[in-house]
């Protein structure tokens, strides 16, 4: 065996197996030996900007999951085994394990509750943080049966707990619709204490008030996808940065029972029989939101000039910042995991901000103009900054200022005296 030291973390070189290794396409791969460095990469989302990021450095690539001599591995799914042999210090892998208490609908609005009761009686009654009804739509835990019985009122928006990209979103508009998930939800009950039959822990559903006044570009109903960076977990080490506006190809009707005119992804606007005529239209940059809204609203709302990239951008911050710090206690922190969230806001018509969800291993898809230009940038500098750090680190360097910092905005450092916390930043999106 011999030591690797290429252009990041030292490794030792492992004998490598003969075995039929094959690509997505089919084709057998000849697993690469030698020195490294090496990289993995498990699945197909970002799996280009990732390997031509990496190669382009000199890294090779393995396909055998089980080699335990990467330098990065970069996974879509996570699988315990993946983490079993992780070399703190020495390895770079990409999700934290337990993310789940951030990127799921139960894991955050938990995180975010039991944040808000403890920082309640340690604040003494001071303002230093958003309650969460600031930036929350009210949400109802249906695993719970005092708030399963809350909600029979109003309209909503049902999500499962643990899928993205739309998977499994219902709208529940009317008395029918709600009787029916009421009797889903006894049936689910039932089989769960039913000990004859064999025993599945139940879909866990939240149920979440629906906005009905969303802010509209050009009649259409959108989003928008912000990133996340926990660059570092070991000192932590958090980035925020601007993503783009997902748009609906329809015209919005609060009434349509179309989930593709209620809910923005990709994944849902290319069931719409018009996606590929409008495909360019459903994705805006941040900088054409901005001067739609200067142009459209800014004397109409008395809104600041680039309220866009100011106000709203400062109020995704301090919303994701809020929400760092109500897990950053929980999260699994070993240097060498770092983590890219996608987050989801929406913003209504008197341009209050909401927070719809956070989502592990968001969409690098590249299928349009737009995210052309921001998506490969944001994977590049992801890792630059990962990168530079992590080598600081091991190499006990002062890690600020950083050479790959680009795009992203410092939000906090666990090693900082002067935090960048969300309570540093301004309430009025205004």
């Amino acid at each position: 065996m011999c030591c690797v030291c290429v252009s990041g973390p030292c490794i030792m070189a492992q004998p490598v197996q003969r075995s039929k290794l094959k690509d997505l396409s089919g084709r057998q791969i000849e697993e690469p030996r030698g020195p490294g460095p090496f990289y993995f990469f498990g699945g197909t989302n970002g799996a280009k900007i990732v390997s031509n990021y990496c190669e382009s450095r000199g890294w090779k690539r393995i396909y055998n999951k089980d080699r335990e001599d990467f330098n990065l591995k970069w996974c879509e799914t996570k699988s315990p085994a993946q983490y079993s042999n992780f070399r703190e210090g020495r390895q770079l892998m990409y999700q934290i394990p337990n993310n789940k208490v951030l990127t799921t609908k139960i894991g955050l609005l938990s995180s975010l509750q039991q944040y808000e009761r403890v920082s309640s009686r340690v604040s003494h009654g001071q303002a230093l943080r958003l309650k969460m009804e600031e930036f929350i739509p009210t949400t109802l835990r249906m695993d719970v049966r005092e708030e399963r019985e809350a909600f029979f009122s109003r309209m909503w928006i049902c999500k499962p707990t643990g899928m993205n990209q739309g998977r499994g979103i219902f709208l529940l508009k009317s008395k029918e619709d709600i009787a029916a998930f009421r009797l889903k939800l006894k049936h689910m009950e039932d089989r769960r204490f039913n000990r004859k039959m064999h025993y599945r822990q139940p879909q866990a559903y939240i149920v979440q008030h629906y906005i009905q006044n969303p802010l509209l570009l050009k009649g259409k109903k959108f989003d928008v996808r912000s990133y996340l960076l926990i660059a570092c977990t070991a000192p932590y080490v958090v980035f925020f940065r601007h993503g783009y506006v997902r748009l609906t190809c329809d015209l919005y009707d609060p009434t349509s029972k179309n989930l593709s005119a209620h809910l923005t992804n990709q994944y849902m606007q290319k069931k719409n029989p018009l996606y590929s005529q409008l495909k360019e239209d459903t994705v805006w940059s941040m900088e054409s939101f901005n001067a739609y809204v200067n142009d459209r609203f800014q004397a109409a709302k008395d809104l600041p000039r680039d309220w866009v990239l100011g106000a709203f951008a400062k109020r995704m911050q301090q919303i994701m910042s809020q929400c760092f710090l109500a897990v950053k206690s929980k999260l699994d922190c070993r240097l060498g995991f770092f983590d890219l969230i996608g987050c989801d806001f929406l913003v209504d018509e008197d341009f209050k901000v909401w927070l719809l969800e956070m989502n592990c291993n968001p969409a690098l898809h590249t299928n349009c103009e737009v995210l052309k230009e921001v998506i490969p940038s944001v994977v590049v500098e992801t890792l630059d900054l990962t990168l530079e750090i992590f080598r600081k680190i091991r190499g006990r360097q002062k890690i600020f200022p950083l050479v790959s910092q680009r795009e992203f905005v410092h939000l906090y450092s666990a090693f900082s005296t002067t935090e960048k916390s969300s309570t540093e930043l301004p309430k009025n999106t205004k």
